[in-house]
């Protein structure tokens, strides 16, 4: 059943969603995704020295939930001593207020709701342009127009952070939620999650489809995949 994505929705592709029932989902996925590692895949791809020179960095976290990618960015800048400006992007109405209370200890953090293919988000620029665990929600056809816009909206480069679609990442999510998880949400869309996800060769043919030729892709622990599309 793994062989191809699915197309299935999840439920928090929902954008009314909202409430209590939301918020423990978005707890309960900061949770995993630092249990696992998730955040690792991001930092590693902003190690990279090609980033000398700036005097402030500009990130947009595309899809941006609870705010805990942009977290785990701006305490690695505050480490590095870089200099950066954060921007949460979310099309969920609730959830970008729920992000900025989950950020308020971060000035160097804003959020801000935009769909991400309007064409007044389609306008704006950045030096960095993140998507952790957000592309596995959308179509062969919408990644292909959206890794070309994000691309140029991109000063430098895009950092994606998605799942390897795998059989033991996806009976393991599967089995834990069902044990650990107290959320409806989790339960159901952590495991389509993994079935909604990418193969390498998928993921090659996407970006080499949005015309982009420049990028690497490497898989990190725990089934993920880093793909950075490089402005060349």
């Amino acid at each position: 059943m793994l062989k191809y994505r699915s197309n299935e929705p999840e439920l928090m592709d929902d954008l009314t969603l909202s409430g209590e029932e939301l918020r423990k989902n978005l707890a309960e996925l900061e949770v995993i995704n630092n249990w696992l590692g998730g955040h690792k895949v991001v930092l590693d791809a902003l190690e990279k020295p090609d980033l000398a020179g700036y005097q402030t960095i500009r990130i947009a976290d595309i899809g941006c939930g609870g705010g805990d990618t942009l977290k785990s960015i701006a305490k690695w800048a505050r480490r590095k001593q870089i200099t950066v400006e954060l921007e949460g992007i979310d099309a969920n109405d609730f959830m970008v207020k729920y992000a900025r209370t989950c950020c308020a200890d971060y000035p160097e953090i804003s959020i801000t709701q935009y769909d991400v293919f309007s064409e007044a988000f389609s306008e704006k620029k950045y030096d960095i342009v993140v998507c952790s665990l957000f592309c596995h929600h959308f179509t062969n056809t919408q990644l292909i127009e959206m890794f070309r816009q994000l691309h140029s909206q991109a000063q430098h480069k895009v950092i994606i952070n998605d799942l390897h679609r795998h059989w033991l990442a996806y009976y393991s999510i599967k089995y834990i939620t069902a044990v650990f998880s107290g959320s409806r949400l989790v339960k159901n869309d952590a495991p389509l999650s993994v079935w909604r996800a990418f193969k390498r060769e998928e993921l090659e043919q996407l970006v080499q489809q949005a015309g982009i030729t420049a990028y690497t892709l490497k898989w990190m622990w725990a089934f993920r995949w880093q793909l950075v599309l490089e402005k060349s």
